[in-house]
């Protein structure tokens, strides 16, 4: 197996569709985050983006009503340990890692050609 598939360095255009779609829908996003924060949901938003219906978190953006190539879910970083995908010691390596949610957006990408966690800088206004 190619350890090398699932490398974000080794597809541009793939984190172009990415971050194409998220500049449509990271105003909504970062809104959601600070809801998830200051009503101490979670520390550790996280969106899941795929193409294909998934159960992990609430649909915030459906790709075909909106006119994008990704369907949106808001989860949390919590969701994630209590169906197993990551594991604590997992979760305590991502929470170390996390990203400022002010600044950065969390995305769980879930796609055939790369599944990973990413932090999308929100555009400046």
């Amino acid at each position: 197996m190619d350890n090398t598939a699932n490398d974000p360095e080794l597809n541009g255009k793939f984190l172009g569709t990415i971050t194409s779609d998220f500049i449509k829908v990271s105003d909504q996003l970062k809104e959601a985050a600070y809801q998830l924060k200051t009503r101490n949901l979670s520390e550790f938003p996280v969106f899941v983006m795929c193409r294909q219906a998934q159960p992990i978190g609430s649909l915030l953006f459906e790709k075909f009503a909106e006119n994008l190539e990704w369907n949106y879910f808001m989860a949390m970083a919590e969701e994630l340990v209590q169906r197993g995908i990551l594991s604590l010691e997992g979760y305590q390596s991502f929470t170390g890692t996390y990203k400022d949610p002010e600044e950065f957006c969390c995305l769980f990408v879930v796609d055939p050609e790369f599944t990973n966690f990413v932090f999308v800088p929100y555009p400046e206004d």
